[in-house]
């Protein structure tokens, strides 16, 4: 078979198309644990058990295989032959993590013990300068198994009602009632594990308060209130709020504290003298009379940065509280005192978000946030890239119930009392994985034939790394495979792992270029705690995180303990 591309009116150029067919290694295997050329229900046991590592196996698991490849004409009733088990290894049902979208992790310890699948400006379309506010987004990431949803709240040109949009640009805005009917619709479609709504407001007290009664009346039932005594020690669990909607932001007090703090950096006339006296009086002021009402909705109380860097770590001795800092503010604090923040994020809850000139509604790299603990790093959904590709990766795991228990080493402090400290040089390794790519296949039939080059067929390389902790944080590459759409590279690559419960598998596929930029051609992000050893077919996904129909990778992997 041939491959012919038409270079000009009178020339084409030719290649001979390969086949997709089993690598060498996958033919031995498949002679060692099969006679005559056919695998019995007895061989293919032996198989998954000793090399794909499914202790759990039994001869009904078997027939179940056996019983699937039916449907792909590749079964005989004798067993299976070669390509039938080449099938099978390149199957969707032998994945590299789990098949079933069950939550397996313990879900009944508290809030701050787990990262959630968190969005930011979760209302915008594209860009945070000019784009649309719409509730596709929301009901987009919600569907996607999102669990934390962010709404800016300012007052409408009349100042009469709340609206939805990014303050101080020229992004268009968005009716408030749609945003919460999108939320109380989409809320557990995919997920009944909790929804928490931070809602950055800059409203008066009067708005708060019309604002709690839509909240109220359009969430219902559904929306957790508790009283401010309720729980100050530690936050409840997922499973205690299945199926309930939060609300997090700041307090009516706390934000009548911040208008005044604006007031005095941008009012030179207004006093020190003046600043004191308006905040001794919110503090003598009942609050029944500051939006009680708005005050009431909130379930997760978004405490102020007071102090700066060196303070703001230091929490609320009266209560567990929700912190937001910046990636730079992260990046900084993690430079200088790491064990500070795991330590602040196995009691209180730690939001970060993109710095301000990320106009394009790019990402930042979310790691930083998750190997100290952060629980909410909020992330430009609509976005695409690497990061955005980890932050996928890490919430397929558990269920895809969009949240991740943290490991121990972030929860629990060593024999000493130390607290662990995720950027130390002296981690020692515990595991090693090996990694094995053979080949892939399916390119041909998601992309059309002169989309990576008009003029020959695709040059395909892989690469694949960890993302962790600093010292577990590598990747590698294989070499280019000219002019193939069904690549062999056979290239085997070690990482040595300090954090595995932290670490995430990195693939990506891309055609080399000479001239231009390399094109790209899949990837996926796969999280460690989860990945199944054996020969795995890695199904890719584009850009955007949409898994593709046939594109797909045979590889293998091995954990070896140190």
């Amino acid at each position: 078979m041939k491959d012919s591309f038409k270079v000009c009116f009178c020339c084409v150029r030719s290649f001979k198309v390969k086949s997709s067919e089993p690598p060498e290694e996958i033919k031995t295997l498949f002679h060692d644990y099969s006679q005559n050329d056919r695998m019995s229900t007895d061989e293919m046991l032996r198989f998954v058990i000793e090399v794909q590592g499914e202790k759990h196996a039994d001869l009904n698991y078997v027939k179940d295989i056996f019983h699937r490849l039916k449907h792909h004409g590749v079964f005989h009733p004798r067993g299976l032959h070669l390509e039938g088990f080449y099938r099978y290894l390149l199957s969707d049902f032998n994945s590299p993590l789990p098949l079933t979208r069950e939550v397996w992790q313990d879900m009944n310890q508290p809030l701050s013990h787990y990262f959630l699948y968190t969005g930011h400006n979760s209302y915008l379309t594209g860009n945070q300068l000019n784009s649309n506010s719409s509730i596709e987004p929301i009901v987009k990431a919600l569907r996607r198994g999102v669990r934390v949803i962010e709404l800016d709240l300012w007052p409408n040109s009349s100042g009469k009602e709340a609206e939805v949009r990014h303050g101080g640009t020229l992004t268009s805005c968005e009716d408030l009632q749609k945003c919460l009917n999108a939320v109380k619709e989409n809320a557990f479609q995919v997920s009944g594990y909790p929804v928490v709504l931070t809602l950055e407001d800059h409203l008066p007290p009067n708005l708060q308060k019309k604002v709690a009664n839509m909240v109220s009346k359009t969430f219902g039932g559904t929306l957790f209130q508790c009283n401010k005594d309720e729980y100050t020690e530690c936050f409840p669990s997922p499973e205690t709020l299945k199926n309930k909607i939060l609300i997090s932001t700041k307090p009516p007090k706390e934000y009548l504290q911040t208008q005044i703090s604006q007031g005095s950096t941008t009012d030179v006339s207004l006093s020190a003298k003046k600043v004191a006296d308006a905040e001794e009086q919110i503090e003598d002021e009942d609050e029944e009379t500051v939006a009680v009402e708005y005050r009431d909705l909130i379930s997760i109380h978004a405490g102020n940065r007071k102090g700066g860097l060196k303070n703001c770590l230091n929490g609320d001795p009266n209560r567990v509280i929700r912190l937001s800092m910046s990636e730079q503010w992260l990046e900084t604090l993690a430079k200088t005192r790491g064990p500070d923040l795991v330590k602040f994020t196995q009691r209180n809850l730690l939001r970060i978000f993109p710095k301000t000139t990320r106009f394009d509604s790019s990402n930042y790299d979310p790691l930083v946030g998750w190997i100290h603990g952060a629980q909410m790093v909020a992330f430009n959904m609509q976005s695409h890239g690497t990061f955005l590709w980890m932050m996928q990766g890490m919430f397929k795991g558990n269920g895809g119930c969009g949240y991740v228990k943290k490991p121990d080493v972030l929860l629990s402090n060593g024999p000493g009392g130390e607290i662990f400290d995720p950027c130390s040089k002296n981690l020692q390794i515990k595991t090693t994985l090996k990694v094995k790519i053979y080949t892939g296949e399916g390119w041909n039939l998601d992309f059309s034939q002169d989309h990576f080059d008009r003029y020959s067929p695709p040059d395909f390389y892989a690469k694949i790394g960890i993302a962790g902790v600093p010292l577990d944080t590598a990747s590698d590459k294989t070499e280019i495979d000219t002019d193939e759409w069904f690549p062999i590279w056979n290239k085997e690559f070690e990482f040595p792992l300090r954090v595995p419960e932290l670490a995430l598998l990195c693939i990506t596929v891309k055609d080399y270029d000479s001239n231009t930029h390399n094109d790209f051609a899949g990837q996926t992000c796969l999280p460690l705690s989860e990945l199944k050893s054996g020969i795995r077919a890695v199904r890719l996904h584009d850009r955007a995180g949409e898994v593709y129909k046939h594109v797909r990778l045979l590889m293998r992997f091995v954990l070896e303990p140190c």
